[in-house]
């Protein structure tokens, strides 16, 4: 006989979202994402490990979470997480976030990750990027946004801002900051609130097209000798230098 908590899985996975892990089905669900099937081996452990770290969603786990065999389990993911939990959730409608992004006036900035080649990078940079009550993280080029890998990354977070793959024509509007050495320091810059604020691939950097259709060329403080920041730094410097000007 079919396991329904089986059929049910594997009728929804080519189209829906996996969330990897406790912390990922956390956050989605803080962040109103819609969660139809949600898994763990170890719904005692799972719900104790709510009540201490996330209170505010244990009795909706308690209602969703289904305990299945770790066999089951490991069917549903790639790799088994630590916390042996995993759930699908409905991808937010490409058009909300779309016209999230595209609104104006914007209180806070967009991330443009430019042909980014790294998963977990995307997904560290859609955490911060969450983190700081970013409007939402563009990527360019052919890296998924919503791979299962950046998703894991991410921790959940993509429910948190509006994460979408574009081409570098239908950026949003905005004055188009990018990071490069050659550009003005940082430092001695406001960076407003409607800007857009893009980085190049990890390893190419900016690409000409991007280059093309940016207003300000802005570079981080760097010690001599020293190449470059892992992408993510990069991103979290310059959220937090926007941010120490923004109001609260």
């Amino acid at each position: 006989m079919t396991d329904p908590v089986a059929a049910d899985w594997y009728r929804l996975a080519d189209t829906a979202v996996l969330l990897d892990g406790f912390h990922a089905l956390k956050h989605a669900l803080r962040f109103g994402a819609e969660v139809p099937v949600a898994v763990t081996t170890d719904r005692q452990t799972a719900l104790a490990l709510a009540a201490d770290l996330a209170p505010d969603v244990r009795d909706t786990l308690d209602a969703l979470l289904t305990e299945v065999p770790e066999a089951t389990y490991r069917t549903f993911v790639p790799r088994p997480h630590p916390t042996a939990v995993a759930a699908l959730a409905v991808r937010p409608a490409r058009a909300a976030n779309l016209e999230k992004i595209a609104h104006t006036p914007r209180s806070t900035p967009v991330v443009v990750l430019d042909n980014p080649r790294n998963l977990g990078n995307a997904g560290a940079v859609i955490r911060l990027a969450a983190g700081f009550g970013a409007t939402g993280v563009v990527t360019t080029g052919t890296l998924d946004p919503w791979h299962p890998t950046v998703v894991r990354a991410g921790a959940g977070l993509h429910y948190a801002t509006a994460v979408e793959r574009l081409t570098v024509e239908e950026l949003p509007p905005g004055p188009v900051f990018a990071l490069d050495p050659e550009g003005d320091d940082i430092r001695g810059l406001k960076l407003p609130d409607d800007a857009v604020l893009a980085f190049g691939s990890e390893r190419t950097g900016l690409s000409p097209e991007l280059r093309a259709r940016t207003d300000h060329l802005v570079s981080l403080p760097m010690r001599p000798q020293v190449s470059s920041y892992n992408l993510a730094t990069s991103v979290a410097m310059t959220l937090y230098h926007w941010s120490t000007a923004a109001p609260r």
